[in-house]
């Protein structure tokens, strides 16, 4: 039986480093067909995360948003115009699924300005997607950078890049709204799946999706071989995220984020609940994600000098990963807390 690993049974080990200022770190890489992002960060298409506020403030940011599938064809468009019709013509990606009106949503969102179209479905090594990379490839060729997803495994992995899909997302079952691994008993640790991915000759881009909790996280995840991350706790109950602010006499205003196989999204999107492997949780208010994501920059390019690595390319080459025990992982939280 084989042994994984999770991201806190991990350390990275400290290097020698001639870095003087984190200035000199450059944390950006390329998605192929859109160009180079400052930022490797992605956030999720969820409904309680991506609409077009945020997709606009990741760009601006440096990075990019993929507006949720959870509306109407001409609801997600509108939201693309609201994100790509202005001076700068922001780079804005939208998630599709894989039945019915699936390349007509993808050309609607395309022709609005979208250049990236990600296949969002929740096991992503199915013959459903095969058949829609197939479809998207031949429609769009490399007009779109397609993204697919969610996968575990390197054959899924080298499978839907064979398939046609330009960056595949890697992680099931690790979000912290989701319950996949608990409803159906599948899934791998996401740190693991991202090491045996990263071996993968093809030329694909892997983004790390699910159980990223800090920037810590996601310095381990690039380590072992991620290019982008995805994220979608940490930017929770930003001002951007969708959905009406929740205010309680005496309490901090709070906001709702869900997962989107969770009842309460199912039910608001297509009045039905099947398999239900989400939950939804109210999280406190955090102000503007660029506050988040400016603490975001500076744990990526602290994390890097560490390693003495001035991008993410050489973090990846001079990566040294150690195990730690239970013990070791309660040393490295911020434990006077417990002194209490």
């Amino acid at each position: 039986m084989k042994s994984t690993i999770c991201f806190d049974d991990v350390l990275l080990e400290p290097q020698y480093s001639e870095i003087c200022s984190r200035s000199e770190i450059d944390i950006g890489n390329t998605l192929k067909n859109v160009g180079r992002l400052n930022l490797p960060v992605i956030s999720a298409p969820m409904d309680t995360i991506t609409g077009s506020k945020m997709a606009m403030a990741m760009f601006a940011f440096g990075g990019v948003g993929i507006i949720h599938r959870y509306n109407s064809i001409p609801q997600q468009v509108a939201k693309v115009h609201n994100a790509c019709f202005n001076e700068q013509r922001h780079v804005v990606g939208v998630a599709i699924g894989v039945n019915n009106d699936f390349v007509n949503r993808a050309k609607k969102c395309v022709d609005a300005g979208a250049k990236i179209i990600c296949v969002d479905v929740a096991h992503g090594h199915h013959s459903n997607v095969r058949h829609a990379l197939n479809v998207l490839k031949n429609t769009f060729g490399s007009q779109v950078h397609i993204m697919a997803g969610n996968v575990a495994t390197l054959e899924a992995f080298n499978d839907l890049a064979d398939w046609g899909a330009d960056s595949i997302r890697v992680g099931i079952g690790g979000g912290s709204i989701c319950s996949t691994r608990i409803q159906t008993g599948h899934g791998v640790p996401t740190l693991q799946s991202i090491i045996d991915c990263s071996v993968s000759d093809r030329d694909a881009s892997l983004i790390a999706d699910g159980g990223i909790k800090n920037s810590g996280d996601i310095v381990k995840a690039m380590a072992a071989g991620a290019d982008f991350v995805m994220l979608g706790s940490m930017l929770a109950g930003t001002d951007e995220t969708p959905g009406e602010v929740i205010k309680t006499p005496g309490c901090q205003p709070q906001k709702v984020y869900r997962g989107m196989a969770s009842k309460e999204a199912q039910r608001d999107w297509r009045d039905k609940i099947s398999s239900i492997e989400g939950v939804a949780h109210i999280v406190p208010c955090k102000g503007p994600v660029e506050n988040t994501l400016s603490e975001i920059v500076v744990g990526i390019r602290s994390g890097l000098s560490y390693s003495g690595a001035r991008s993410i390319l050489e973090l990846q080459s001079k990566a040294v990963f150690i195990k730690q025990s239970s013990q070791s992982t309660f040393e490295s939280s911020t434990h006077i807390t417990s002194r209490l």
